[in-house]
């Protein structure tokens, strides 16, 4: 049977997605922002605060743009909805019988941006080449591609490996081998002058704005977009003001008075979605040099119960958030992965101090004079990295802090620039970081454990974590990783087995904290072009930063003129 067969007997997803589509021609330049009146140019704000790095590398996590935009993935996988995957640079694939080979064939008469072919040798050179550089490969590939010919390969594994197939064919991204064959060291250099097979170019760059252009010769025809203007701001208020003003047709993020936003910006649509999970990373792992407090278990136990998540939702995210489950599962989306043995199926939405402080005192931890526990000569003071110009967030911690002073816990926000933070939490420079764990290429929690409390994602403290930042190691919590992707996904009851050890290990270690389901609003101009996902047809994740989908919503848009 093949992934495509399987995929559509899975449960219905319930989330909302968004369509795009790029590539990329490096060129130098220097402009300025543009305005949305710009003919035809959608103008699109991503959140980032301060200038953008000219890094157009795919596989780095500071990467401004890229990922299906310019280097293209094999399939689209809709985590929105339950659609089959969409072909993109491949057209089929199949499993063999005991899932240890993949079989993949690709499109015909793709064209590299300079006029190279693509062809199979491109896709295993990009596999291979994951496997020989560990910082590149996050979703922990270890197949071994064989070009057939130009337009089939195979994938082998050592052992059934049914779960890696939407991670390897919708968020692999595909390089030219004639180009990178020759890069010293793919893992660290920016790629500043992309070359790619996707819809747009990159035609202009300077740290305050960069263009993409439709792409004349790809291979499904150039986009009836013809181009994409990324501008840089100082946050999210910025963003909303430059709504207000007309200034940009799409951003992703909060802006004032939401629950009115159509009727206050006449031509603008707005829609929210709910599938990244809101914690507070912790650099949890002692073994592997991380400090402080967050370190004991009973800490970040007395944190989640500390918080008052109603308050927190409606003073930081205009109640858009949603419950959430400390076992990691959307509990809509996912309810039947749910294990029925977690302590708490959805997060406390009211602070239980007393909860709070009997676990801590349980571990050891005695009242300060000054009203903050402390243990063996250390204080209970934590400090909570946030990205300046992100409103949302910043309101938020601040507003734990007041919240968790009560369960006798200081916490100290920390902001810094998103590229800093970004850092910090790879480097493991962090005791808390207020994050959100993104979902995986599929609707099923399997990715979110894989990728984030997998031991096999994570380093010691000093090197670049990506993506289990909080160094979260667990024995049992790997090995049922590594069941699940063994068993085919048809076969519900043989994998809850290992959902449920996977849940109650998370639930009670707890390394990343829960918050809440975050609400993910998009605002973009509805007058100006048309495409756009709806409640009704949420054919891409509706997010400008969610990568391939924004790619995929750029190849459904329209100038509203033509």
């Amino acid at each position: 049977m093949s992934l495509h067969a399987r995929w559509r007997r899975v449960r219905t997803a319930a989330i909302g997605a968004v369509t795009i589509g790029l590539l990329a021609v490096g060129c130098g330049g220097s402009s300025n922002g543009g305005s949305s009146t710009d003919s035809d140019t959608l103008i699109v704000y991503t959140g980032l605060a301060g200038d953008w790095p000219r890094v157009f590398n795919p596989y780095l996590p500071t990467v401004s743009e890229g990922p299906g935009t310019i280097f293209e993935p094999l399939f689209f996988y809709n985590i929105a909805r339950q659609d089959d995957p969409a072909p993109r640079l491949g057209t089929e694939y199949a499993w063999n019988e005991d899932g240890t080979e993949l079989s993949i064939t690709l499109r015909e008469g793709v064209e590299w941006s300079d006029g190279e072919p693509f062809t199979a040798d491109d896709v295993a050179f990009t596999l291979n080449m994951l496997l020989e550089h560990e910082a590149l490969n996050t979703q922990n590939f270890q197949g071994e591609p064989t070009v057939v010919d130009d337009t089939h390969l195979t994938v082998s594994f050592d052992e059934p490996a049914y779960m890696k197939a939407p991670d390897l064919l919708g968020k692999t991204w595909i390089v030219p081998e004639h180009i990178w064959s020759q890069i010293e060291d793919p893992a660290t250099d920016q790629i500043q002058e992309p070359i790619g097979t996707g819809p747009f170019a990159l035609t202009d760059f300077s740290p305050q704005a960069f263009t993409l252009s439709a792409n004349e010769t790809y291979w499904d025809g150039a986009p009836a977009l013809p181009e994409v203007r990324y501008v840089a701001l100082s946050g999210n208020q910025a963003g909303a003001d430059a709504l207000a003003a007309g200034e940009i047709d799409w951003q992703t993020g909060p802006v004032p008075d939401m629950e009115n936003f159509e009727q206050n910006h006449p031509g603008y649509k707005s829609i929210t979605v709910n599938a990244f999970q809101m914690v507070l990373d912790t650099c949890s792992n002692p073994d592997l040099g991380c400090t402080g407090p967050q370190t004991d278990p009973a800490v970040r136990q007395a944190i989640y119960y500390a918080m008052d998540r109603e308050q927190l939702n409606a003073l930081a995210f205009q109640n858009t958030a949603a419950e959430m489950s400390p076992g990691f599962a959307l509990p809509e989306r996912d309810a039947g992965y749910l294990s029925a043995d977690l302590e708490n199926q959805t997060v406390p939405m009211n602070a239980d101090v007393q909860q709070a402080q009997e676990i801590l005192e349980g571990a050891g931890w005695t009242m300060g004079g000054d009203g903050i526990y402390e243990k063996d000569g250390e204080k209970l003071s934590l400090t909570v990295r946030v990205v300046t110009g992100w409103t949302d967030y910043i309101t938020a911690v601040n507003t734990m802090s007041e919240q968790l002073k009560e369960a006798g816990i200081e916490l100290t926000p920390q902001p810094a620039s998103n590229n800093e933070t970004m850092d910090a939490r790879g480097r493991g420079d962090f005791q808390l970081q207020i994050d959100s764990l993104y979902p995986g290429p599929t609707p099923d929690p399997y990715y979110v454990y894989n990728n984030f409390f997998n031991s096999e994602n994570t380093v010691p403290v000093g090197e670049s974590a990506n993506p289990n930042f909080s160094r979260y190691s667990n024995p049992a919590v790997d090995e049922a990783i590594n069941q699940l992707n063994q068993i085919d996904p048809v076969d519900t009851e043989a994998r809850q087995q290992h959902y449920d050890t996977i849940q109650a290990e998370i639930e009670r270690d707890m390394p990343y904290i829960p918050i809440l389901l975050g609400g993910t609003t998009s605002q973009f101009n509805s007058e100006k072009f048309t495409g756009w996902p709806t409640d009704v047809n949420l054919h891409a994740y509706p997010a400008v930063w969610q990568r391939p989908d924004q790619a995929q919503i750029y190849r459904s848009l329209e100038p509203a003129g033509e």
